[in-house]
């Protein structure tokens, strides 16, 4: 079974993507923000991270950078989930390792199709 790990301020973002990745057969694991999140990463890399870009300590954009330096980060396909939609916000995300972008609020139907698209689950 894949893990996702799902990092965002958010207690109920958090909640909500969890009942959606294990409706798609993830493990989920969760994290409150880009610090919480980097050390699980370093313990047991997941196979996939849900990322929201604005939280306390840790955003998610410094994550994903320390993240890709790290041994094993390039592994995980990074998802930024987010209510930044500007064009210069995405383009940041993507060439800072993201491998793709959902926009806040997002449903089951967004989350798996846009994970379809990164080849983590097979097309509805």
């Amino acid at each position: 079974m894949k893990t996702c790990l799902v990092v965002d301020d958010s207690r109920v973002i958090r909640k909500v993507a969890r009942r959606i990745l294990e409706d798609l057969s993830f493990h989920v694991e969760e994290a409150g923000d880009g610090s919480e999140a980097l050390n699980f990463c370093r313990g047991n890399m997941p196979d996939a991270i849900l990322l929201d870009w604005n939280m306390p300590v840790m955003n998610g954009i410094d994550f994903l950078r320390q993240l890709r330096k790290d041994p094993g980060g390039d592994r995980p396909v990074v998802v930024f989930c987010t209510t930044e939609n500007d064009i210069s916000a995405i383009a940041q995300a993507i060439e800072s390792g993201a491998n793709e972008y959902i926009m806040k609020p997002f449903d089951s139907e967004i989350v798996q199709s846009k994970f379809a698209e990164v080849g983590l689950v097979v097309p509805a």
